[in-house]
């Protein structure tokens, strides 16, 4: 059976919403709830890699793993990375870099990821959701993935492409969501790459993957967990699990 770890890379100096991780949805600080989402996932280990200790003592302070990382990381795979090696001594079969910023993760959709991993077909794999509306799809906030074929619920696809502003070459695309499964050598491979062309031009590092000829594939689901970036972000996903508490 192969070992798995989901590694949440944080930090407090987000250049758009600081402090973010520590902002209170329901009485309780958002990087607790991706961390509780996470552990819901049957047979992982659930860290928090984060530069800051305040992070470090919420997290141990409610029952988890923290472990402190450089704060001169360029990307969160790099963090993720450095937990892995250091931490974990390069031994998990499968490493999942969940973001931080997504308090309504589904655990089960994580759980649709990691399930997918342990047949073996690619590289790195991550997930992606329907538009609600015209209007989040023009939101360069949003990130865009293409895949090769239509995608259903469950079913996974190559990714063809990733992006900010729509593009209407593509059939088939979809709303990006913030996780990456990596296998161990496809982790071990990318960190090692260096930060590519088009990863530098669109801010998005799943890019030097691609530019490398690593294989993604991309899997649908049907909830449609919010990235918060923005203090609108924040207020609506507030009000997305007021609701559902």
């Amino acid at each position: 059976m192969n070992k798995i770890a989901i590694i949440i890379p944080s930090r407090l100096d987000a250049a758009r919403l600081p402090n973010k991780p520590l902002e209170l949805i329901n009485n309780k600080e958002m990087i607790l709830h991706v961390y509780e989402a996470a552990k819901k996932t049957k047979s992982v280990e659930v860290y928090v890699a984060t530069p800051d200790q305040k992070i470090i003592d919420l997290i141990k302070d409610n029952g988890g793993k923290a472990v402190l990382t450089s704060p001169s990381h360029q990307t969160g795979t790099d963090r993720v990375y450095e937990l892995f090696k250091s931490q974990l001594q390069s031994t998990p079969d499968i490493i999942v870099n969940l973001q931080g910023d997504m308090p309504n993760i589904n655990p089960e959709d994580i759980t649709t990821l990691v399930s997918y991993m342990n047949e073996g077909r690619c590289d790195i794999g991550t997930l992606a959701s329907s538009f609600s509306s015209e209007k989040e799809i023009l939101d360069e906030n949003n990130v865009k993935v293409a895949a090769e074929k239509k995608l259903k619920n469950n079913q996974f696809s190559q990714a063809i492409d990733f992006f900010r502003k729509e593009e209407k070459k593509y059939e088939y695309f979809y709303h990006h969501v913030g996780i990456y499964a990596f296998t161990n050598k496809a982790l071990v491979r990318y960190v090692g790459l260096k930060r590519s062309k088009l990863e530098l031009e669109r801010n998005l590092e799943q890019l030097r993957a691609f530019e490398n000829s690593m294989s993604i594939h991309v899997g649908f689901i049907n909830s449609s967990p919010l990235s918060v970036d923005t203090k609108n972000d924040l207020i609506e996903v507030r009000k997305i699990m007021e609701k559902s508490n």
